[in-house]
């Protein structure tokens, strides 16, 4: 366990995770702010992704498992992201359609924030947002973000408007 919080608690992801990613990643609706359903290969391309965070930086997205029933709800961490010419420390977050709407996402990506800034040391965090996806964005928010600027990203051949939200550490600490 990396993390724990009221109702949640965050470890790395492994390949027995690959059916709960599924649930997530190959969800039509979960998955609009990313063109569409991943594909069993793109899952487990996403989820070797996350081995090699943990391994370069020891972090990456984590499991979140729901601490009332031991099922992997969601994932939220913290990565590594190309924003413009730099690369930035991001918390991003996805979670299963079925537990939306319930504060998971919040609760989880607040206790990220706190990670960012107590074990790593980290000065600002942010989450990068597609302009369309106002949950995500809503869950920055209450995070204590504010939108800082934009970029468009290209993805599966689409043009994605971006929002960068952040916080700094002086700012909550």
């Amino acid at each position: 366990m990396i993390i724990e919080t009221e109702r949640l608690y965050m470890r790395r992801m492994g390949q027995s995770d690959f059916d709960a990613l599924c649930r997530i990643l190959q969800d039509e609706e979960t998955m609009y702010a990313y063109e569409g359903a991943f594909t069993d290969e793109e899952v487990q391309d996403w989820l070797e992704r996350q081995l090699s965070r943990y391994e370069k930086w020891g972090f990456g997205l984590w499991a979140v498992i729901l601490k009332e029933t031991g099922e992997m709800i969601g994932q939220c961490g913290l990565t590594m992201q190309p924003w413009k010419d730099s690369e930035v420390l991001e918390i991003g977050y996805l979670f299963e359609r079925a537990y939306w709407h319930r504060g998971y996402a919040t609760e989880a990506a607040e206790a990220c924030k706190r990670y960012a800034f107590e074990e790593l040391g980290a000065e600002e965090v942010c989450s990068i947002i597609r302009d369309t996806n106002t949950a995500s964005q809503n869950v920055a928010l209450r995070n204590g973000m504010t939108r800082a600027d934009m970029w468009v990203k290209h993805y599966k051949g689409v043009d994605m408007p971006h929002y960068r939200y952040i916080v700094r550490k002086e700012q909550v600490m």
